[in-house]
């Protein structure tokens, strides 16, 4: 992820406010990742927890900064599937949230799926 980044032990170490030596232990394995050193990079990176600690799904999360923009985004945008299916949600009880949320999951897993074979 570090170098995915673009970013030396150094300055990746320096956002986290550690040393490059720590960095570089956890990287080969001689120091663990704790629990308060996953936050902090997952805090300053953007990096999805999930992946981070099992290594399954995306590594980056959007920002809310992102994910806000891209909303702004689809509600001026001309696609009105796109506009409606964002405002139903808006007003969805806790319900059907869980029931898309499902929906959403079962295409995403067969998307992923299928591109591994």
């Amino acid at each position: 992820m570090r170098k995915n980044l673009g970013l030396t032990l150094e300055k990746f170490g320096a956002r986290l406010g550690v040393t490059k030596t720590a960095i570089s232990k956890i990287e080969k394995g001689e120091r663990n990742l704790t629990e308060l050193m996953t936050k902090s990079i997952c805090r300053e990176f953007n990096v999805d927890y999930g992946w981070l600690t099992t290594g399954s799904g995306e590594m980056f999360v959007d920002s809310d900064e992102d994910f806000l923009a891209r909303v702004d985004a689809i509600l001026v945008d001309e696609n009105e599937d796109r506009r409606n299916m964002i405002k139903t949600l808006l007003y969805a009880s806790d319900e059907d949230i869980e029931a898309v949320s499902r929906l959403v999951k079962y295409f995403y897993d067969l998307k992923h799926n299928n591109m591994e074979e």
